[in-house]
């Protein structure tokens, strides 16, 4: 279990940066273990990514299920697979930065005059801030592949392709492949933030494994889940908002979402607050178990590493 408290009860206790990249490579997927779990993980989530992302930029699917027949009824179960190899090939680098940063930013936020709880939360926040920056051209490309409805996953344009096209057209900029980078820094920032501090925040509060290691396992599951769940509640009006600024625009000619909150605004006004939350349940039927499995194998590689290492 990671710790926390140094002689100080505000310091968290930190190993080198070298020490810690070493643990990030070995845990988060630099060796192949790392990298078939990644590609597991994405591909049995994907259609309910794809679901979420459909359910937020059109307004004529009546719910979760209606977007699910819609789309097997379509494009078949090749549809649900669209825009699957952007975030197979974010996969590494979003897990390395996400974990490598959390560190760093906790040992730079331990040496502040704040609790642990606003150090492991800021923490969070800054390292999803930085994993954003890393994958929002990957989001860019798999958001247009998986909005685009009208033709097949075979005739669809291959991720290359379609990351040329953006590119040559839009620019790599805030009109290209880092179209929607508030919206992607607020909705990784929040989601880490929540994420991060509540669990490890919370996480103190269980049995520990020489008391009673079933509990804590149980626990620690339950725990990872709820702040997955949670995380995701509170950060998905930033998901629909960067949905619709990095999908496609009603009207080709011109960008109806441009701006994070310009969008939600937007949104709010012409469909209501429940627009706001619209992919809610596929995104928690996806991140909450996701959040469970992904700090539970994070803390044992951790304690792993700290008697092996």
């Amino acid at each position: 279990m990671l710790s926390y408290m140094r002689k100080s009860p505000n310091k968290i206790k930190q190993k080198s940066t070298v020490a810690m990249a070493r643990e990030i490579i070995k845990s988060e997927g630099m060796g192949s273990n790392g990298l078939y779990r990644g590609l597991v993980e994405v591909c049995l989530m994907h259609p309910l990514d794809l679901i979420k992302t459909r359910l937020q930029v059109a307004q004529n699917d009546k719910g979760m299920w209606d977007c699910v027949k819609k789309t097997f009824k379509g494009e078949g179960v090749s549809g649900f697979y669209k825009g699957i190899l952007p975030p197979i090939l974010a996969e590494t680098p979003k897990r390395a930065t996400k974990f490598f940063t959390f560190e760093q930013y906790k040992k730079i936020f331990s040496y502040a005059d704040v609790s642990p709880a606003i150090t492991l939360s800021m923490a969070g926040l800054f390292c999803g801030f930085t994993e954003a920056v890393v994958i929002c051209p990957f989001e860019v490309v798999k958001v247009r592949l998986q909005a685009e409805r009208n033709v097949s996953l075979k005739e669809q344009k291959s991720t290359v392709a379609m990351a040329r096209e953006i590119i040559k057209s839009e620019g790599m900029g805030s009109n290209g492949l880092y179209r929607g980078l508030t919206a992607t820094l607020g909705r990784h920032g929040v989601w880490n933030m929540v994420y991060f501090g509540l669990y490890h925040n919370m996480k103190t509060l269980l049995p520990t494994g020489e008391e009673n290691a079933t509990q804590n396992l149980i626990g620690r599951i339950v725990l990872g889940f709820t702040a997955g769940s949670l995380a995701s509640a509170v950060n998905i009006p930033f998901d629909v908002a960067k949905s619709r600024i990095q999908g496609p625009q009603p009207d080709p000619e011109t960008r109806k979402y441009f701006g994070t909150t310009q969008s939600m605004k937007l949104i709010y006004k012409e469909e209501g607050f429940g627009a706001l939350y619209k992919g809610l349940l596929p995104k928690v039927m996806r991140l909450g178990p996701g959040g469970a499995i992904m700090l539970l194998v994070y803390d044992y590689v951790y304690e792993w590493l700290k008697v092996h290492t």
